[in-house]
């Protein structure tokens, strides 16, 4: 499972669902979803549909929460902008936190966390 937790969207922030969405699409035993925290309802599910089409996601659902600190259950760091977690067999195998938009370098990081997920 691979959780990307953001506190809005951005190209950055496609990319690197672009990546996960395609590795879940060539794997089916990889599941993973996005959660924007944070904004208004309404303004936010249009952003978020609109995100999904222009990014082709397809694989990967896009969710929204309300608390822009994310759900307290998951204890992200509230200096993360972007939080990305990854678990299997029910632990945590992978976490990381990142302030600011994501860097090419981010990504590459966190793509290759998936691929020793997945065991590649």
């Amino acid at each position: 499972m691979v959780c990307v937790f953001a506190r809005k969207t951005s190209e950055p922030l496609a990319s690197l669902v672009k990546q996960i969405d395609k590795k879940v699409g060539d794997n089916r035993k990889l599941k993973s979803f996005v959660v924007i925290s944070g904004g208004e309802p309404d303004k936010l599910k249009d952003e978020l549909r609109k995100f999904a089409k222009d990014n082709n996601i397809e694989h990967v659902p896009l969710t929204m929460f309300g608390d822009s600190d994310g759900p307290a259950d998951y204890e992200l760091s509230r200096k993360a902008d972007v939080t990305v977690t990854m678990w299997q067999n029910h632990r945590v195998k992978v976490s990381r936190g990142f302030k600011g938009d994501l860097t090419d370098k981010d990504i590459e990081a966190v793509t290759a966390d998936v691929s020793k997920l997945l065991g590649e």
